[in-house]
């Protein structure tokens, strides 16, 4: 019985190296290069051959940008004593075109993933694979085309689809029921709550209220909350017939609070009580415009502030500046690095979602509602999905008992 000679694995590299700089393929389909009795003899009795089966396939659930080459190890490619020293790929355009190596892989490889900018949506591709020995560089048949497509829906994906309409069907049924007169619940809020007492408190001591809507733009989530309650607050301030001052960041954002403030005015049946002076433009200059609204609240003494939307490094400035003014705060932001300034020197802090169940607490309006009804079911949903899923695990993983012994007490 013949044994094969063992090859120190470092020449075996220091060869790899050096064939795949030298070897460059011509357009000629190569299944293999010839073996002769030499080459026999230094494999032993194993007859060295190109790797089989290559195939490529465009990639899927992907804008088609990768196609995957699969082949099979070629002879001699094992895990112990491995006599092929890697593998190298070509691509081309065309089957008798010149073939360029695109990468080089260590043995036991039987896939590539080629990717990137160089493949163009709909070009046909083709590849061969070389199975690399220490005498030997054989080449495996060319593959059938493969064409990188785009695809229309991924696939792995298809959970999140399902929730999505699900998600989508419950806004809509509540939005639907909603419009038909049924009262939905939204959990009380303190400082929802506490506005119209504001206002009132306001109106008795005959002095004017302060709503600033934050540093944000129109486009901001924070700042259209902010208008929704901005007007409910300014028909409020009408019907009391109170004075109200908006001053503003944002030209953008002065010019949709006028609207606001009037068209809330309007529906209070006192247009006439509309002072478009009171809601401006101050600059678009952070600690600027801080220092304009702190003068406001020193020299008018409004009993009553209002900071709702997106609020940055200025925050605690006007909480503080309105604490030593007197006036009740009611403070509402997303942005949590914000939040506990504004919880310890406001009266009444709406805390990130807050803001937007304000706006729809406040308005009434079917959208609102329906929208924040089933973003509350979707929590709930979410929840229970988690807790399923951590007893699944514990209970599959051997954590069983002690689960139960947890929660027993035990």
């Amino acid at each position: 019985m013949r044994v094969a000679p063992q090859i120190p694995k470092a020449a075996c590299f220091l060869f790899f190296i050096a064939v795949t700089a030298a070897q460059q393929p011509s357009g000629e389909s190569v299944d293999s290069a010839p073996v002769t009795p030499e080459t026999t003899s230094l494999y032993g009795d194993l007859a060295p051959g190109s790797p089989e089966g290559v195939t490529a396939e465009d990639q899927p659930n992907d804008p088609g940008s990768a196609i995957i080459v699969r082949w099979n190890l070629a002879p001699g490619d094992n895990d112990k004593d491995s006599l092929v020293s890697g593998y190298l790929v070509y691509r081309s355009e065309s089957t008798d075109g010149d073939f360029a190596l695109i990468s080089s892989l260590p043995t036991g490889s039987t896939e590539f993933t080629d990717s990137g900018d160089h493949l163009i949506n709909g070009n046909r591709y083709f590849y061969k694979v070389a199975s690399v020995y220490p005498a030997d560089t054989l080449f495996s048949a060319v593959s059938d085309a493969a064409v990188p497509r785009p695809q229309f829906f991924h696939t792995r994906r298809l959970m999140v689809f399902i929730f999505m309409l699900l998600f989508s069907g419950t806004t809509v049924a509540f939005i639907i029921q909603a419009k038909k007169g049924r009262k939905l619940y939204v959990r009380p809020i303190a400082g929802i709550n506490a506005v119209d007492d504001a206002i009132g408190r306001a109106t008795e001591m005959g002095k004017p209220i302060l709503f600033v809507p934050g540093l944000g733009d129109a486009s901001k989530v924070a700042t259209i909350a902010a208008f929704t309650i901005l007007a409910r607050v300014a028909k409020k301030v009408a019907e009391y017939q109170t004075r109200i001052i908006v001053p503003n960041y944002d030209p953008v954002v002065m010019t949709i609070c006028q609207e606001v403030v009037k068209e809330a005015y309007s529906s209070a049946g006192r247009p006439d009580a509309f002072d478009p002076k009171d809601v401006y433009f101050v600059t678009q200059d952070q600690f600027p415009y801080t220092a304009a609204v702190n003068g406001t609240m020193l020299r008018e003494r409004p009993a009553t502030n209002f900071y709702m939307g997106m609020f940055y490094a200025e925050s605690l400035i006007l909480a503080e500046t309105g604490f030593v003014s007197g006036s009740i705060q009611i403070a509402g932001t997303d942005q949590l690095i914000q939040i506990p300034f504004f919880v310890v020197a406001c009266d009444y802090t709406l805390m990130g979602e807050e803001l937007y169940a304000a706006s729809a607490y406040l308005s009434q309006e079917p959208q609102q509602l329906g929208t924040l009804k089933a973003q509350d079911w979707g929590k709930v949903a979410a929840v229970a999905l988690m807790i399923a899923g951590i007893i699944v695990y514990l209970l599959s993983t051997g954590g069983g008992n002690s689960f139960t012994t947890w929660v027993m007490g035990g």
